[in-house]
């Protein structure tokens, strides 16, 4: 087998393209929930804090030195830490939410009766007739 056609059937299996549609679509949902972190959750939040803009909020440990270019500030920026564990907090929250539905969902199909098996077709009925006689027929 060649090393395209192996790729091809790689490629084409469905478990591969559900990963690639999932990482695409998580990236997406990353985006989202930054932004509303950094533009609608914050903002209230400093706000109600005394007009404080976590983005902003940092531990100096090195000024930076304007005469110089090469020494720039050294700080610990805990502001951008902060918006980064609600983004996590929203994050979680949704794939708990999402995990939770599809639990209930599996669990409701498991409780549900199973359906009676469905009736045989005449060829099917004709052909289980001839099993049973080949069965209770004597072995020679």
């Amino acid at each position: 087998m060649s090393l395209v056609t192996e790729f091809k059937e790689f490629i084409a299996r469905g478990n591969v393209v559900d990963l690639a549609v999932g990482v695409i679509i998580g990236a997406s949902f990353g985006k989202i929930v930054t932004s509303l972190v950094e533009q609608v959750v914050m903002p209230p939040i400093g706000l109600l804090l005394g007009r404080v803009d976590f983005s902003k909020l940092k531990w100096v440990l090195a000024p930076e030195n304007p005469s110089t270019e090469a020494i720039e500030e050294v700080a610990i920026q805990y502001g951008a830490f902060i918006n980064t564990l609600i983004q996590f907090a929203i994050v979680a929250l949704v794939v708990f939410l999402l995990v939770k539905g599809i639990n209930r969902m599996r669990r409701e199909q498991a409780a549900a009766p199973e359906a009676a098996p469905a009736a045989l077709t005449p060829t099917e009925a004709l052909l289980a007739e001839i099993r049973d006689e080949l069965k209770a027929r004597p072995r020679v």
